[in-house]
């Protein structure tokens, strides 16, 4: 980045409630040392003052989370917006004097980098808002992927505890849409008991074509090998039908979440590249 562009360096050391802004001339004269609201109105009314002096290049230590905002409001000002990853942070940080960390100092030092090594900042454009796009969906498919692991081990212990044999038919499948389907529909041993072999078959055959057979005829020889009631076992299949509901639910979510991964990846340039790497998938890339 060409740091002979600007006439003004904003180093933003960014905050959740409030920032701390330093700007610097590009002889390194102060013209702005003072904290900074989290809020688009301020923000607008500093930068505005200070392209007053020229052209304004603001850089923040963080591009997305909580130094989304003001990025957004310097780029809708027709602001350049670059950003100081963390390690160039830390090695130009070394070269000042002092060793308390404070936010006006960090907030200088980013300004300072910004006026006198342009070579370390990294430039905040439109490949960022898809990568930010990109972070939001796989971060909450990560919270998802945490959920379906959660209660697939509340179904499977619950299995356990109240028929064993059935757990261990079942488990490895826990999350297939035959299994989920008729454990909503006939909860534990004693539903799936109860609809017998025909039901059984009615309900997995169009969600498992090629496993139906081999899943209700595991599912049976697992009922056999029990023939008490464990304590529990009512509750239990009060519980379950619930639980795969919720199963299902979140696996739908997931799906959706890996179709708008997919959809959003297709608008980068280089995903065809990334894709055509051995070995990287949707997700990696």
């Amino acid at each position: 980045m060409d740091q002979d562009r600007f006439d003004v360096f904003v180093g933003l050391d960014v905050g959740k409630e409030h920032h701390h802004a330093t700007a610097l001339n590009s002889a390194g004269r102060r013209l702005h040392d003072k904290a900074l609201p989290q809020d688009e109105a301020a923000l607008r009314e500093v930068f505005d003052k200070l392209t007053v002096h020229g052209s304004v290049l603001v850089i923040v230590d963080q591009p997305a989370t909580i130094g989304a905002l003001p990025v957004t409001v310097a780029r809708t000002m027709g602001i350049e917006v670059a950003y100081l990853p963390g390690l160039a942070m830390r090695r130009i940080a070394d070269l000042h004097p002092g060793n308390a960390k404070t936010d006006a100092r960090d907030a200088y030092i980013i300004a300072e980098a910004g006026r006198t090594m342009p070579h370390a900042l990294r430039r905040v454009g439109g490949d960022d808002d898809l990568i930010a796009d990109l972070a939001v969906i796989v971060g909450f498919d990560d919270d998802l992927a945490s959920e379906v692991n959660r209660v697939s081990n509340r179904i499977r212990g619950m299995l356990t505890q109240i028929h064993p044999a059935l757990e261990r038919a079942i488990g490895a499948n826990i999350g297939h849409p035959a299994v989920l389907a008729l454990l909503a529909k006939f909860a534990g041993p004693t539903g799936l008991a109860a609809a017998g072999r025909r039901r059984l078959t009615t309900t997995t055959k169009p969600l498992a074509p090629r496993m139906h057979t081999r899943l209700v005829d595991a599912i049976i020889k697992a009922l056999t090998e029990q023939t008490v009631v464990v304590p529990g076992t009512r509750a239990a299949e009060l519980v379950l039908p619930q639980l795969a509901a919720q199963l299902q639910g979140l696996l739908a979510q997931r799906a959706a979440a890996a179709k708008q991964v997919e959809e959003a990846l297709d608008a980068h340039p280089l995903s065809q590249l990334l894709m055509s790497m051995p070995g990287v998938g949707i997700r990696t890339a």
